[in-house]
């Protein structure tokens, strides 16, 4: 048996006495790290989420959900927020008129070829909001799927081969050509009428009378009253009476239409005046008592509702929802913060900006706002608490 060659004696060395002074971490090592914190402000909010525990009894509703997203952080807190400048926004009444928000929606076309249509017509027919600003695809997909529908299909489906197939795409979402020709079928007679009843007006004009002009907001309440479909989202603005403005009207398949309608009714042509639509739409601005922004996506109907805004030093609660980003400097991303700073939302406001796809959080947000049957608001068609000027 071998030994180590440090202890030939076979006697266990002796371990070197510990010191009895204590060593110290370092100090820039201990400040960093435990460095103190200033006192917590008194309503700061703790980070706390969705307890299922506290639903185990009884399934979760979605304005449950809603409503415990507030402080959960992130994108969340985000939606909790919007749930709650919007129900604030609904339930506002003036004190000397009883006048309520004058509440402006907008939306992309992509939301209404999506399923989303369905809440957004509800909240039309139930009088949630008092004028509406989208596309051209806005308006025509709501009519085009009146007459056929659209299919799921896949964000990989190869274009070639859809072309092929006389299908569109829209994300994941499939429109058959023949869509587009039913609504051409549809709507041309449409067009023959309002041309007709535009020259009937102008032989018939006195010289006292206002000259007679079609509006985008017009064309499309008379489309609305036309398709007589309670499926539709400008059926309810029709009946309502709600005004949809549409300053690109041109830009989509009716403008197709419009096109192809100059070549038949030549040498006449419908004319139709966004003058007098800005018009309009500014002066509900203006003569509201309070407004309110509600805005799914970006582009046109974003900005347009905006400006119609800033038209009184900015809305008092505005509530955006897309996944754009700032930093390319597009309005389509920019935070409501921005919008402040031309005065489309006043300083004092209330404003978020949820950063998701919309027709994932915003059925969340409308049952937890229009759609509540609680005491956090009104009943299924809420008409005491919903928007108008």
């Amino acid at each position: 048996m071998t030994t180590d060659d440090s202890n030939t004696n076979g006697i266990a060395p002796t371990m070197p006495a510990r010191s009895n002074t204590n060593v110290s971490a370092p100090t820039a090592a201990t400040s960093a790290v435990l460095k103190p914190s200033d006192p917590v402000p008194k309503h700061a909010i703790p980070v706390e989420g969705l307890d299922f525990n506290n639903y185990r009894n009884h399934n979760i509703t979605v304005a449950d959900l809603a409503d415990n997203f507030a402080a959960m952080g992130f994108q969340a807190t985000s939606v909790g927020q919007a749930v709650g400048i919007i129900n604030r926004m609904r339930t506002w009444r003036d004190p000397e008129t009883n006048d309520k928000t004058t509440i402006f929606l907008g939306y992309t076309s992509n939301l209404i070829s999506s399923g989303l249509r369905e809440t957004l017509r509800w909240l039309v027919e139930h009088n949630h909001v008092s004028a509406i600003v989208t596309t051209a695809g806005g308006v025509e997909e709501d009519f085009i799927k009146c007459l056929a529908p659209t299919y799921l299909g896949s964000f990989s489906d190869k274009g070639a081969t859809l072309r092929k197939q006389g299908m569109n795409r829209i994300g994941n979402l499939l429109v058959p050509n023949s869509n587009y020709c039913a609504f051409e079928d549809w709507v041309m007679p449409i067009l023959d009428q309002m041309l007709e009843e535009q020259e009937a007006a102008k032989r018939s004009r006195k010289e006292d009378e206002e000259e007679f002009t079609w509006t985008p907001s017009k064309v499309i309440a008379r489309l609305g009253k036309e398709i007589n479909d309670e499926r539709s989202v400008y059926y309810w603005a029709y009946k309502n009476n709600i005004p949809v403005f549409c300053p690109a009207l041109t830009d989509g398949s009716l403008g197709d239409m419009l096109y192809f309608h100059t070549f038949k009714s030549s040498p006449l042509r419908l004319r139709i005046d966004i003058v007098e639509d800005i018009r309009r739409i500014n002066t509900l601005a203006v003569r509201a008592k309070r407004t309110g922004m509600i805005v799914l996506g970006g582009g046109i109907v974003k900005h347009h509702i905006s400006n119609a805004n800033l038209m009184r030093n900015g809305a008092e609660s505005a509530v955006f929802v897309n996944t754009g980003n700032e930093f390319d400097g597009s309005d389509a991303g920019a935070r409501p913060d921005e919008a402040v700073s031309w005065g489309k939302i006043k300083a004092e406001g209330e404003m978020v900006k949820v950063f998701a796809e919309a027709t994932v959080v915003f059925p969340i947000i409308v049952a937890g706002t229009f759609a509540r049957v609680d005491g956090g608001g009104s009943g299924g068609s809420g008409d005491e608490a919903g928007g108008g000027a």
